[in-house]
This record gives structure tokens, C-alpha cells and sequence, in this order.
């Protein structure tokens, strides 16, 4: 996860709230390997069905699930473990009876803090209520077009467009932190500068910017991936646009690390601020580095965008066992770099920073999962040669 805005201004808004303040030269300590931000994915049903969900939910999904009772043993876990964050997301979380009666037990114990993602269709004025009065600290609701047919046709169910922005407004209404998520593809990449000014326009805290991932149903339309110039273009307008909106909302990149090295390279004006920029963007973590994903069967992998590698079952091994370094099948995740082989990554001088990319583009461009992002657009012999000593 790249901070673009804190990058460009120092300032966040939901994230400075959630890991207090950080920014260049104070990079955040708010989470650590054998701690990292959990994303739990709760349940596999949805009541929508995208084109793009890397776990394949839908409304007629049926799938092995935890209990109500394994379901309160993984939460206490959470709570001996020190986590800092729960990221709930699914499927659709507020589908799940088990969501909210594990967000009452957080809520009652004090302890992870809690976020939700969600498609935001429903979100009505008492689920807002109810998310409120149980301390979620950030509400993040899909949407992927200003065109609500578009959107529709991409969630997979009509009116879901205007459900989501009904969302949106009930949570900014209740009182909660609420922001954007949108998945860029080729289809939609030009729009994104405009979904920024409709998110402040609603009262929206942040705006979350994924690049497309080649995973679960999204494997499909790799064509989609938006490259090159394309991606580039796109950041510089975002940088503008952080500037515009400085202090009112924060813009996150999401699937694209290389991004943080093409920043950094851009606003640094001398060698130290450069190397500042890159410790920051290495305490942001990654894949199996800070995070974690649980599915809804208790299996656990490197993170959301990786549903294929399993480093652990909570059905039958402790969190602890599994979010040790020692973990033999952790340990890819948190070492990437010394793994990366494409022609680029090996090569690369910031892969430590970046760990490279997707592991999912790589494998379905290149057929070798430790191979190149075909994504990054950087040229990084070019930008290390600029910084050198």
C-alpha cells in the first residue's frame, strides 16, 4: 500500500487515525511481521457478483465455513495475539451474522481496531448506526465508475450503483470515517481523477486506488491491467490532485508498489529525502509482510491476493504458530525479494522496497510466480543511478 498523499504532503486522514501520525523521515511502526493488519474474509456469500473478486463469492456460493464457536476461538486469538487492525471483508461482510457478533466481541474487549470493506448496497441508515455504535474507525465501499451502469455491469447486479453511494452517504451521515475503493482497469483509468472530486464532493475521507490483480475471477481479464504510460499518467494527475486535497482526503495505491519508487524518485530533490521515501514505503509492508488474510474455513494465506498458497489452518495450528517467521511457508512472503528471478526484479535495486509487484500478473503474463510485475512501468537502473552517492 502505497500513502501517496502522505508522501506529497505528510498529512493522512483515516490512516492517521488508525496508525497515529507518520510520513517522511517518521516512518510508521504500526504493525510487524509477527503482527501484521489482518484482512479477515468472513464469509464467501456476497449479494453481488463482480467481475474481478479474487475469492469468487457470489449469492449462490456454498462453501465450507468456520462455526460461530471456531469463529470466537480465531477472535480471541486475534486479541492474545496483538493485533493491531481487522480488516473485515469477504465476500460481503454484512451478509454474515458471524461479522457482527464478532465485531461485538472486538468492540466489548476493546481491542483490535476494526475496518470494513465492503460493495456498500447495505449500508442503510441502521446497519450505519449499528457500525458506528460497534467502533469501526473506517468504512471502505466499492465503487467503480461514475457511471452507475457501468458499475452495475461490473458488480454484476443492477441498482447496485446507487445502493453503494446510498451507502456512502448513510455512513458519512452516522458519523463514520468512510472512503472509496476502486478497482482501476483499462475501462475506467480516466475516470479516476473525477471519482476523487465525487468523493470529496460527499463528505468522503479517503479514496483507495487498486490496480487491477490477475486473481480468482479477475485471472480472466488480464487484458484489463492498465500499463506503462497509462499507469503513469494516471499518478501524475493524482499527485495534483493530493495537493488539492491536502488534509481533507487521502489517496492510497493499492497492487502497485513500483508506483512508490516512481514517487519517490519524483519528489525528492536531494539524496536523503529519496532514501526517506524509501524507508517509508518499506515500513507499508506487503503480501505476507504486515498482512495477513484469514478465509471464511479458517485457512490463512500471505494475503487477499493470494488465495492459491496456504501458510497455515486455523482449524488445526495456533495464529501464533502460523504468523511466526519461522514458518516455513510464511517465510517466501517475508524474504520476496531473494526470490524475485524476472529479468527486472533480480536485477532491481528497490525490490526490497517494492518486493516486486504482483506474484498473480507475474504468473499469469509470464507463467513463473517469482517472475517480473508486467505492470511496472519503472526504469530502476535509471532512478538508482540518479540517487547514488
Amino acid at each position: 500500500m502505497i500513502p501517496l498523499s502522505v508522501m506529497i504532503t505528510g498529512k493522512g486522514t483515516v490512516s492517521t487515525r488508525i496508525k497515529g501520525r507518520y510520513h517522511r523521515g517518521r516512518p510508521s511502526r504500526f504493525t510487524s511481521i509477527i503482527r501484521p493488519v489482518v484482512f479477515w474474509n468472513i464469509t464467501y456469500k456476497c449479494n453481488l457478483r463482480c467481475q474481478h473478486c479474487y475469492i469468487n463469492a457470489g449469492p449462490d456460493v456454498s462453501l465450507p465455513e468456520l462455526s460461530f464457536s471456531q469463529t470466537l476461538d480465531v477472535a480471541r486469538q486475534i486479541v492474545e495475539h496483538g493485533i493491531p487492525l481487522v480488516v473485515f471483508t469477504g465476500g460481503e461482510p454484512l451478509v454474515s451474522e458471524k461479522f457482527w457478533k464478532t465485531l461485538e466481541y472486538f468492540h466489548e474487549i476493546g481491542k483490535p481496531k476494526t475496518s470494513v470493506s465492503t460493495n456498500g448496497t447495505l449500508i442503510d441508515h441502521r446497519n450505519a448506526k449499528r457500525l458506528k455504535k460497534l467502533g469501526i474507525t473506517y468504512v471502505g465501499i466499492s465503487l467503480d465508475s461514475l457511471d452507475p451502469e457501468k458499475h452495475d455491469k461490473f458488480r454484476g447486479a443492477k441498482g447496485a450503483w446507487k445502493a453503494a453511494v446510498n451507502g456512502m452517504k448513510n455512513s458519512v451521515a452516522a458519523g463514520l470515517p468512510t472512503g472509496l475503493r476502486v478497482t482501476v482497469t483499462t475501462g475506467n483509468i480516466e475516470e479516476v481523477p473525477s471519482m476523487i472530486d465525487f468523493s470529496a464532493d460527499l463528505g468522503l475521507q479517503r479514496i483507495s486506488i487498486y490496480l487491477l490483480d490477475t486473481v480468482g475471477r479477475g485471472a480472466k481479464i488480464i487484458s484489463h491491467v492498465p500499463r506503462g504510460e497509462m499507469l503513469r499518467e494516471l499518478i501524475d494527475k493524482l499527485v495534483e490532485k493530493a495537493r488539492e486535497y491536502d488534509g481533507v482526503l487521502e489517496i492510497l495505491l493499492v497492487r502497485m508498489n513500483f508506483a512508490g519508487i516512481y514517487l519517490a524518485d519524483k519528489l525528492s530533490s536531494h539524496r536523503q529525502e529519496f532514501y526517506e521515501y524509501l524507508e517509508l514505503l518499506g515500513s507499508q509492508g506487503d503480501c505476507g509482510r504486515k498482512t495477513a488474510s484469514i478465509y471464511p474455513d479458517g485457512t490463512v494465506r500471505p494475503c487477499q491476493f493470494i488465495d492459491y498458497v496456504i501458510v497455515g489452518d486455523l482449524r488445526r495450528q495456533s495464529l501464533q504458530e502460523i504468523l511466526s517467521p519461522d514458518n516455513p511457508r510464511l517465510k517466501p512472503f517475508i524474504d520476496t525479494a531473494s526470490r524475485l528471478r524476472g529479468t527486472k526484479c533480480r536485477s532491481c535495486p528497490f525490490k526490497d522496497v517494492c518486493g516486486g509487484g504482483s506474484r498473480n500478473r507475474a504468473l499469469t503474463a509470464t507463467g513463473d510466480f517469482w517472475g517480473d510485475d508486467p505492470a511496472c512501468f519503472i526504469n530502476p537502473a535509471e532512478i538508482a543511478e540518479r540517487w547514488k552517492s
